[in-house]
């Protein structure tokens, strides 16, 4: 098993000024637990050649396989509890596809089911409780603009069997700002989506640091479009030097929140 680097997110980025506080409701933490009964650690699980090798393929793209070192695929998915013949449905899978470049074919190879669903509150191309996953990546902020959180999350949950898991990978902001004034940028609160998602009756059942990167400072020209892989340069009537370009390029892609939600057993 590759070795893994996990814990909570450091409490140091809290001290960080920022320009606007948000207040939360009781339950939504402005610093994060530390652990407290969470399932932080890797699931007990053998090493899946399969996942390997759909991550290892020579058809996912070069420029894919090239960012697996930022993205940890296989850290990534195992932490999630992905397995052999899970029903997977990944909301917004994009033109580029990345991670359906490798759920696609290791469903395929392992009697599994992936279904891409891009309009949510159309249908989540699943009968009611039969998916086993939700996978969500760098998508929150883009919904927290035109209320689609809560009817997005309802839906997850709905198509979910009691006992599935709803995972997210997205750009993370440090906790306490205002939600939309951060989301602009690309960045939202870990806290926050853990609120909304529990609002929605999921249960937190783990969080990780797989994809966390403390050299993302957050505050960049072009908010985490600044970043690889994008790498926006230009707008605004603003062209990065190439020394603002070389510094973006050194960190790498963004700091982000990876967990995994849980709809509860008893629930249908």
């Amino acid at each position: 098993m590759r070795p893994l680097v996990l814990g909570s997110f450091a409490a140091a980025l809290l001290t960080a000024g920022v320009a606007v506080a948000q207040t939360p409701p009781t339950e939504f933490p402005a610093q994060l637990p530390h652990r407290q009964g969470l399932a932080m650690e890797m699931p007990v699980m053998g090493e899946d050649a399969q996942l390997q090798a759909a991550i290892a393929s020579s058809t996912r793209p070069e420029a894919d396989r090239a960012r697996d070192s930022q993205r940890h695929p296989f850290e990534t998915l195992t932490f999630w509890g992905l397995q052999p013949g899970l029903t997977v449905v990944e909301i917004e899978p994009g033109r580029a596809g990345w991670w359906r470049n490798i759920l696609e074919p290791y469903a395929t190879a392992t009697g599994g089911t992936y279904v891409p669903v891009n309009r949510p509150l159309e249908g989540m191309g699943v009968a009611d409780g039969t998916a086993d996953m939700v996978v969500v990546a760098r998508a929150f902020h883009n919904w927290s603009s035109d209320g689609r959180v809560e009817p997005y999350l309802q839906a997850f949950f709905k198509a979910l069997k009691p006992g599935g898991v709803l995972v997210i990978e997205q750009h993370r902001s440090l906790d306490g700002v205002n939600v939309a004034t951060v989301a602009p940028s690309g960045y939202v609160p870990e806290s926050w989506v853990i609120h909304v998602a529990k609002q929605a009756g999921f249960e937190l059942d783990g969080r990780s640091e797989i994809n966390a990167n403390a050299a993302d400072t957050r505050n960049h020209p072009f908010g985490v479009w600044s970043l690889r892989p994008t790498r926006r340069s230009e707008g605004e009537g603003r062209t990065l030097t190439s020394e603002e370009r070389a510094a973006l390029d050194a960190i790498g892609e963004s700091d982000r929140m990876t967990l995994r939600l849980r709809k509860p057993f008893t629930a249908q």
